[in-house]
């Protein structure tokens, strides 16, 4: 008998359209997750209250933690009271949050892009900057919104991938080009996780659970960006594929 796809969960962003609530993910994900890791992929609604992450968990064999427009609550982690005109998204922060917990101790593969791997860190007692830029020595990690596309995804800074760590298992360790659309990040990293890569600037892209039961690994930027003209991307997408699979035999 064939075997059966693996289900992907992406937890969805809660906007207003109008004067009506929708839930929504960005369709570079979707296709990412059907393309590249070659699974099907299921959006997760972020209801009020929120769906119990013992039912995701159950009805999906791994999950995708994406990007988005809005930050984290600094609520989660101690912070201070984000500015005017930031957007958060408190609806995905109830869902997310515990999702991510149960996700890994039931050892579902899981991949957390930018928003997704800043949650991760705050899931398990990290904190976050709120604007990198403001912090000495940091670099300035946004995207200039008034250009195209592709210049906002294009790669503009490297990083170095720390040896023995799970993402040089996937692509080896050394440096490589990654684009940087952020102005949120990790401050202080969350004990359980590790830093598998940073910028030239120290700030960290890149973390895994060395204890973790199954798959895990958060990155900064976007690998779900026209993923299949990248090589790092390609990797990522194809290792998180496979450990799908894996989980499901």
């Amino acid at each position: 008998m064939r075997p059966r796809t693996p289900i992907v969960g992406i937890p969805c962003d809660h906007r207003m359209v109008g004067k009506h609530p929708f839930h929504m993910v960005g369709e570079k994900y979707i296709a990412a997750v059907r393309d590249g890791a070659q699974a099907v992929p299921l959006l997760i609604p972020v209801l009020d209250p929120a769906i119990a992450p013992e039912e995701l968990v159950a009805a999906c064999d791994g999950f995708l933690f994406t990007g988005s427009p809005s930050n984290v609550a600094p609520k989660h982690y101690g912070g201070t009271v984000p500015r005017d005109g930031v957007m958060q998204d408190e609806r995905r922060d109830d869902t997310t949050l515990p999702l991510l917990k149960a996700a890994i101790a039931a050892g579902k593969p899981t991949l957390c892009v930018c928003r997704g791997f800043q949650e991760l860190n705050v899931a398990f007692g990290g904190t976050l900057y709120q604007h990198i830029q403001e912090i000495a020595g940091r670099m300035d990690h946004r995207e200039d919104t008034d250009a195209a596309l592709e210049a906002q995804y294009a790669p503009v800074h490297a990083i170095q991938i720390d040896p023995g760590c799970l993402l040089a298992d996937i692509v080896g360790a050394g440096s490589f080009q990654v684009n940087s659309l952020h102005s949120q990040g990790i401050d202080r990293l969350a004990a359980s996780l590790h830093a598998d890569a940073v910028a030239p600037d120290g700030q960290i892209e890149a973390v895994s659970m060395p204890d973790a039961k199954g798959f895990l690994l958060g990155v900064q930027w976007h690998p779900e960006w026209r993923w299949s003209e990248d090589e790092l991307s390609v990797a990522i997408l194809e290792a998180f594929g496979e450990a799908l699979k894996e989980s499901g035999r």
